[in-house]
């Protein structure tokens, strides 16, 4: 919006292509009578699409979720449109509800700005995959990630009238500045918003876009300089504040050789490992956030952003020609969050060890830390302990509990090298930090299990998920084969062994964890008992549910070896007109004389409501 221009004007920028000045700049693209808008304020802008010939809006298509770009999108839906919001943020349209109650408000350390975001939920159609071509009207739109201003910020890209419209949200305002430094700050004291638009900007000005049209002042004519000064400043900023000093040298080259055919992603958040064939294709060993500028706090969908930034500097300094497969050691987001990615953009295919592809596939049913939000289709199951061929490498998965139950070590020979990737397993530059979480289901004896793997496997190369990677010694292995001595002897100390409610605290489990359904419509649950005495008992399981719900086979009689486990079910049905999210259903659990109570729950939401949401990256 130029300074000449006040509230609420209509100014035309070419033949088809007009600017409405609201609470925040809303673009008109015309296609005959209909139109297609970019972001909508208020919706001010339906009163004035008659004067230029539009008599309905077809899609909405939102650059962010700042309330200021759509406060009125109440008045789109009422009036027919289809509205289209960035993958990421999409919770914080259709599921803003359940956003305001999570919230932290008091002794709240958590900057980002996501309380400007809508009061009320909106329905979307469905959500702008990052780097995917869509059409809209008689035009196609680019979606490029441009994180900075908020996490899942999107530009579009669209050939409007014979120029290349760059539609960039609040990326940049004018030459040289933004609309806003707050929102960058998306921990409680830093600069990752301001560090991710620096890539951002640059991956913008590489996709030599004719105008810039930002959410908040007037068109920017001269792209090239106006994105070089704001670099430039945002440069300044970062280096006095000390922060994220080699951005640039990451952004040259995010990729360094361990040997000729063996690559180490340097900016990620966890290790992206590359094995190069012959033939030019690459196999990922885990690929979680490429090229990340900062942790942003929380951990809703909104907060974590996958992208592919490095992958053409892979490419080009690597002669890549093909991203073929992706591997992850384990099922945790910072492995596997760009999988789906992959597979959508590049054609990847995802290969995954058969003990947690299922959790990859189909997350909401488990009970488990750092669950990536959408399925991951699995391309291919990989047994473990049989070896697999890929180009002309051969590779093993072993069994690698420890930080996870769920976790493998991949084994290969590489450049004259055996070559062990084990995920998270061990942490710290030296390797000989323990990292188990019990709620990953952690087991006394794991790293006595996996000391016992590296010293049968010998390994020359251990390549770790956050640390350098690491030659292998004589008095490594031993030294871990010590430490996991010693903590499988102080669990047995300190936790009472009779009963032995496990190194997690709980002795049964509900599968599926998360359920939706309609009122009405059944739904069949599994209970495992685990018996936490050594010699044979029986379990008798209450199935516990809010009143008014239906319910069969919820008194269930187990009988269980000593130390045994075994698996009972029942289904559960919600009351006509269910329209709650996460309601809770449990199972009182007695072993022989002993009451555990209430020892496992699921949730269960009416459609719509939980945060298994309706609109999921697909490959």
């Amino acid at each position: 919006m130029t300074s000449s221009q006040g509230e609420n004007s209509m100014q035309r920028l070419s033949d088809n292509l007009y600017c409405f000045a609201d609470t925040c700049n809303v673009y008109v693209i015309r296609s005959g009578d209909s139109a297609v808008l970019v972001d909508f304020g208020s919706g001010g802008v339906l009163n004035r699409l008659a004067a230029i010939g539009v008599s309905r809006v077809t899609d909405v298509l939102m650059t962010h979720h700042h309330r200021d770009q759509g406060q009125g999108l109440r008045r789109a839906v009422e009036a027919g449109a289809r509205l289209w919001v960035p993958h990421a943020e999409q919770d914080l349209f259709h599921a803003v509800d359940a956003h305001w109650q999570a919230r932290e408000i008091m002794n709240n350390y958590n900057g980002r700005q996501d309380r400007f975001s809508l009061l009320e939920p909106v329905p979307v159609a469905g959500t702008l995959l990052d780097y995917e071509v869509r059409a809209f009207g008689a035009h196609h739109f680019t979606i490029v990630p441009t994180p900075g201003h908020t996490t899942g910020a999107i530009t579009l890209l669209a050939e409007i009238d014979g120029r290349r419209c760059a539609f960039s949200g609040d990326l940049i305002a004018a030459p040289g500045q933004v609309w806003t430094l707050a929102a960058t700050q998306w921990s409680y004291n830093g600069a990752e918003g301001v560090a991710a638009s620096i890539p951002s900007l640059l991956d913008l000005k590489d996709r030599r876009p004719d105008v810039l049209l930002p959410s908040h002042g007037a068109p920017i004519d001269a792209p090239g300089p106006a994105i070089d000064l704001l670099v430039e400043r945002l440069w300044a900023l970062l280096q006095l504040r000390g922060q994220n000093g080699r951005l640039f040298e990451l952004r040259d080259r995010p990729y360094e050789a361990i040997s000729p055919h063996l690559l180490r992603h340097r900016a990620c958040m966890a290790n992206t490992y590359v094995l190069l064939s012959a033939s030019r294709k690459a196999l990922m060993i885990d690929f979680g956030y490429d090229f990340i500028t900062g942790i942003p706090l929380g951990s809703d969908r909104a907060s974590r952003r996958p992208w592919l930034y490095t992958l053409p500097a892979l490419k080009q300094q690597f002669g890549v020609e093909r991203i073929d497969v992706a591997i992850p050691t384990h099922f945790h987001d910072d492995h596997v969050a760009g999988l789906n990615m992959l597979r959508r953009v590049e054609g990847a295919q995802v290969w995954a060890a058969e003990s947690f592809a299922d959790i990859l596939e189909n997350p909401a049913g488990y009970d488990l830390p750092c669950l990536w939000y959408d399925p991951i289709p699995v391309d291919r199951r990989l047994p473990l302990e049989i070896p697999i061929e890929w180009e002309e490498y051969t590779l093993t998965l072993y069994p690698l509990p420890g930080h996870t139950r769920y976790a493998v070590a991949i084994g290969f020979e590489v450049d004259g090298q055996r070559v062990l990737a084990t995920g998270d397993q061990y942490q710290g530059d030296a390797g000989l930090e323990v990292n188990y979480v019990y709620s990953n289901r952690f087991h006394a004896s794991d790293y006595v299990a996996s000391a016992a793997l590296y010293r049968r496997l010998q390994p020359d190369l251990i390549l770790s998920g956050h640390w350098s990677p690491q030659q292998v010694t004589p008095d490594y292995l031993a030294r871990i084969e010590t430490i996991g001595a010693e903590l499988e002897r102080l669990h047995h100390e300190l936790q009472v062994a009779e009963p032995y409610v496990g190194e997690a605290g709980f002795i049964a489990r509900l599968m599926p964890y998360q359920a939706e359904a309609p009122g009405g419509v059944p739904l069949e649950f599994a209970v495992e008992i685990r018996n936490p005495f050594s010699q044979p008992a029986r379990a008798v399981i209450r199935v516990v549910t809010p009143p008014g719900w239906g319910a069969t086979g919820t008194d269930i009689t187990l009988d269980l070896a000593g130390s045994g486990s075994a698996t009972g079910h029942f289904t559960v049905t919600p009351p006509a007109g269910f329209a709650a999210r996460r309601a809770r259903i449990a199972v009182d659990v007695t072993v022989g004389r002993q009451r555990f109570g209430q020892q496992a729950e699921a949730l269960i939401s009416a459609p719509g409501l939980s945060f298994t949401t309706p609109s999921q990256e697909k490959s």
